[in-house]
C-alpha cells in the first residue's frame, strides 16, 4: 500500500507528545474530539503494518511507530475506546516476532510484553493508577471493565477466520496469535480470560509453526492442573492435541492423585477419572488414545501387581469405551476401534472388549472359553524351523510383546477377570480350567521366577479349598491354615485374595459364615487396601449391570464396611 502521509503522521505524532498521559481538562477534552479520526488513522497504520514482512521491516519503513504507539497505549482516554483499544492492541501485535532474528526485534518483544501487561496493571505508573489520580475514578472498576472489553476484542479477533492474510508477502497470522499468548501468561489463572484462553487453544493453526508460545501452554497446563482456571473441555483437549507434554502431565497427575492417596480415591475412582477428561480426549483422537495408554504400559511393567494402578486402568478403558460408543454418531471420521488398539492380536479384540454387561450371563462361559483359547494359541505360538538366529531373535521378540499387549489388554478389559472370579463360585472342576488359567495369567504374567504349572497348581489349591468353605459351610483347620499361608506368600496373595473376595460376594453362604471365613483367615491390614480395590472393581463391573442382585449388593456393601473407612486403610 501507499506510504502513510508525512503530514498525517506528523500531526498524530505531535497529538500523541501533547496528550501524554491526559492529565488535564483541556487535554482531555482535545484528545475526546479528535476519537473518531484518531481511530480512522490507526487502521490506516494497521493496514500499513499489514503489509511488512518483518518486524524490523516495520521499524525500518515506519520509524515513529514505536514511540507513537507507547505514547497512545499510556493514555487512558484513548485506551478507554474501545475501538481505539482494538486497533491498538493490532498495531502491536503486528510489531511482534515469534521467531526474533535480531536485537531489535527481541527488545521490541520485550518492550510489547510490558506494554501489554501494563494495560491492566493497577500499579503506581500505570494507566489504570493514572485514571485514579487525574479523574477519581474507581481504579477497579476502571480495571476490571478494561479487563472485560480487552478479552473480548482479543477474543473476538483470535477467532476470527479473516485474521489470516491472503496476502503470501504479509507476515504469518500464527505471529501476531503468539503475541496474543506471551500477553496471556500472567493472566491465565484470571477467570475473566478464560475465553481467551480458550479461543486461543482451539484457534486452528493456518501453517505448520506454532502459534502459541511454550511459556503459555506451560502456564494454562500448569493453572488446570493446579484448578486455578477452568476451561471448557474442548479446550483442554485442544490443549494436549499441540502439546503432548501437557498430555503427559495431566496423566501423571491422575497417576499420583489414585497412588498418593488410595483410600479417599478408592470409591470415587470413576468420578477421579471422569473428571481428568482424558477418557473423553482419548475417544475423540487417536493420537491422545496411543499416548495415555504408552504411559499406562510404562507404569504397569514398574508397578506390575499394584492393583490401584490396574484399577485405574480398567476404569479408564471402561469410561473410554463407553464415551466412544455415546459419540460415534457425532464423529462418523473417527477411526476404527482398532486403531486405539494397534499392538493387540486383532482376534483378541472383540471378545475383549464387549462387556460382561452386553453378554447373556449364561454364555459368560462361553464367552471366557473363547478368551481363553485365542491367548493360549499367542502364549503357545512357536517360531517354525529354518530360520536363521537374528530372525529367531526377532521372532522372539515380536512373541515377548504379543504376550505382553495381550496380558495389557486383559488388564484394561479387567471386567471379564472379575467376571470369570465370580463363575469359579459356581462351576464345577472341569469348567474351572479355563477361568483358573485367566486369573492365574492375569495376576502372574511373568511369573515371577515360578513356573505356570506351579501358579496354575497354586490356584487350583485355592479355589478347592474356597470351596469347601463356602459351600459345604464347615472351616477345615488344616484347610484353613493351608490358604492363610498361600495368602501371606509374596508370589499369590492377589490371586488368592482374588478368589476369596468372589466367593465372600457371589456364595450362597451365609453372609455371617462369610465374615467368619475372612475373620479367621485374619486378613492383615496391609492387605486390606488390596481387597478394597477388588472389591470396588466388582462393585463398578455391577454398578454397569442392568440386572441388579439386592443380595449380591448387600453382601458386598457388608464386606466393604468390614474392611473398615476407606481414609483408614493401609494402601502404602
Amino acid at each position: 500500500m501507499a506510504a502513510l502521509p508525512e503530514l498525517q503522521v506528523s500531526f498524530w505524532m505531535d497529538k500523541a507528545v501533547t496528550w501524554g498521559q491526559a492529565t488535564s481538562p483541556s487535554i482531555q477534552l482535545d484528545a475526546g474530539r479528535h476519537l473518531n479520526s484518531l481511530r480512522n488513522f490507526l487502521q490506516q497504520l494497521l493496514q500499513a503494518l499489514q503489509s511488512m514482512s518483518s518486524t524490523t521491516d516495520a521499524m525500518k519503513n515506519l520509524p515513529f511507530v514505536g514511540q507513537f504507539l507507547g505514547r497512545l497505549c499510556w493514555n487512558p482516554y484513548v485506551t478507554a475506546d474501545g475501538e481505539c483499544r482494538r486497533l491498538l492492541l493490532q498495531c502491536v501485535w503486528r510489531l511482534y516476532s515469534a521467531d526474533p532474528h535480531n536485537a531489535v526485534e527481541r527488545k521490541a518483544n520485550e518492550w510489547i510484553q510490558n506494554l501489554l501487561c501494563h494495560l491492566t496493571s493497577e500499579e503506581e505508573g500505570s494507566v489504570v493508577y493514572a485514571l485514579k489520580k487525574h479523574s477519581g475514578s474507581i481504579p477497579q472498576q476502571y480495571y476490571s471493565e478494561t479487563f472485560k472489553k480487552m478479552v473480548a476484542l482479543l477474543t473476538e479477533e483470535v477467532s476470527r477466520n479473516h485474521i489470516t492474510s491472503a496476502n503470501s508477502s504479509e507476515r504469518c497470522s500464527c505471529d501476531h496469535l503468539y503475541a496474543v499468548s506471551v500477553a496471556c501468561v500472567p493472566l491465565v489463572t484470571c477467570p475473566l480470560a478464560a475465553p481467551l484462553v480458550g479461543a486461543l487453544l482451539k484457534r486452528p493453526v493456518s501453517c505448520g509453526c506454532s502459534h502459541l508460545s511454550k511459556e503459555f501452554i506451560d502456564a494454562v497446563s500448569s493453572a488446570w492442573l493446579s484448578k486455578k482456571l477452568v476451561m471448557e473441555d474442548l479446550a483442554v483437549i485442544a490443549l494436549w492435541c499441540q502439546s503432548l507434554s501437557s498430555l503427559e502431565r495431566a496423566i501423571l497427575s491422575l497417576l499420583e492423585s489414585v497412588l498418593a492417596d488410595q483410600g479417599s480415591v478408592i470409591h470415587s475412582l470413576e468420578t477421579t477419572v471422569t473428571d481428568s477428561l482424558l477418557p473423553k480426549a482419548s475417544a475423540l483422537h487417536c493420537h491422545l488414545s496411543l499416548v495415555v495408554n504408552d504411559v499406562f504400559r510404562s507404569v504397569l511393567m514398574v508397578m506390575e501387581e499394584n492393583l490401584a494402578v490396574r484399577a485405574l486402568i480398567q476404569v479408564f478403558t471402561s469410561c473410554f469405551l463407553q464415551i466412544r460408543t455415546a459419540q460415534k454418531p457425532q464423529f462418523q471420521e473417527n477411526p476404527p476401534l482398532r486403531a486405539f488398539f494397534p499392538h493387540v492380536p486383532h482376534n483378541l479384540l472383540t471378545p475383549l472388549l464387549t462387556t460382561p454387561s452386553d453378554v447373556p450371563k449364561e454364555a459368560w462361559l462361553k464367552h471366557l472359553c473363547w478368551i481363553w483359547e485365542l491367548i493360549q494359541e499367542i502364549l503357545c505360538e512357536r517360531n517354525e524351523g529354518g530360520e536363521e538366529e537374528e530372525e529367531d531373535e526377532q521372532g522372539s521378540q515380536r512373541r515377548r510383546r504379543a504376550v505382553f499387549e495381550t496380558w495389557f489388554l486383559l488388564v484394561q478389559c479387567g471386567h471379564w477377570l472379575d467376571a470369570a472370579a465370580e463363575l469359579l463360585v459356581s462351576v464345577g472342576s472341569e469348567e474351572s480350567e479355563p477361568l483358573l488359567f485367566l486369573l492365574t495369567f492375569y495376576h502372574h504374567p511373568t511369573n515371577r521366577g515360578h513356573q505356570n504349572t506351579q501358579q496354575n497348581m497354586v490356584a487350583r489349591e485355592a479355589w478347592s479349598h474356597l470351596r469347601i468353605f463356602f459351600l459345604t459351610h464347615t472351616l477345615p483347620p488344616e484347610k484353613l491354615s493351608s490358604v492363610k499361608e498361600l495368602l501371606s506368600s509374596t508370589h499369590s496373595t492377589n490371586l488368592v485374595l482374588h478368589l476369596l473376595l468372589n466367593f465372600a460376594v457371589f456364595s450362597r453362604a451365609s453372609t455371617s459364615s462369610a465374615s467368619e471365613v475372612i475373620q479367621k483367615l485374619q486378613i492383615e491390614a496391609g492387605m486390606r487396601c488390596k481387597a478394597a480395590w477388588m472389591l470396588s472393581s466388582v462393585q463398578h463391573r455391577l454398578n454397569r449391570t442392568d440386572s441388579l442382585d439386592a443380595r449380591v449388593h448387600s453382601r458386598l456393601k457388608t464386606l466393604q464396611d468390614s474392611l473398615g473407612p476407606a481414609h483408614a486403610l493401609n494402601c502404602a
